[in-house]
């Protein structure tokens, strides 16, 4: 069974390297300051994520990372590495973002259009999930369409477990 943890500070460098793997889809953020102070913030408040390689070096990214605003009712961000797809990571991660997140609001997340050909794994995994487009997003940095995604009030029964339903704190 593949279990996330809730990521330490000692995650930090294997999380640049998947956002450097990624970047060709979201754009430049692992030489961004900004996404740098982010990605701290959300670590050290419990926001983020992952799935740990079992025998890896520091230099090897994480299999899968997500991260998550209490505050917002959104995922901020979301990646697999490429050679882990397929392997229910993303399942994984995205159920824990919802456990921990409030069924009483909306959850929202900004993904892929559904025009992007690299974003179909993605957007099918947020629809078993009960997300629904919302709205159109704007170009991500990486000049890819997005959509902004919701998750309706309540819907506790798409791929949870009725008693994981209330957020975790």
């Amino acid at each position: 069974m593949i279990k996330p943890h809730i990521s330490t500070p000692d995650d930090y460098k294997q999380w640049i390297q998947l956002a450097r793997e990624v970047e060709s889809l979201f754009g430049p953020m692992v030489e961004d300051p900004n996404f740098q102070e982010g990605l701290r913030q959300a670590i050290s408040e419990g926001n983020a994520f992952c799935i740990r390689k079992t025998n890896g070096g520091d230099e090897e990214p994480l299999p899968g990372g997500i991260v998550v605003s209490r505050e917002a009712n959104e995922i901020l961000w979301f990646a697999v590495a490429e050679n882990c797809r397929g392997a229910g990571i993303g399942k994984a991660l995205l159920k824990e973002a919802i456990v921990c997140l409030d069924h009483k609001r909306e959850i929202a997340v900004t993904t892929f259009d559904n025009s992007v050909e690299s974003g179909f794994a993605a957007r099918r995994l947020y629809l078993t999930f009960g997300f629904k487009d919302s709205m159109p997003g704007a170009m991500n940095p990486a000049g890819i369409p997005t959509v902004v995604m919701v998750r309706p009030v309540g819907d506790a029964n798409h791929c949870i477990q009725a008693d994981a339903a209330e957020p975790r704190r």
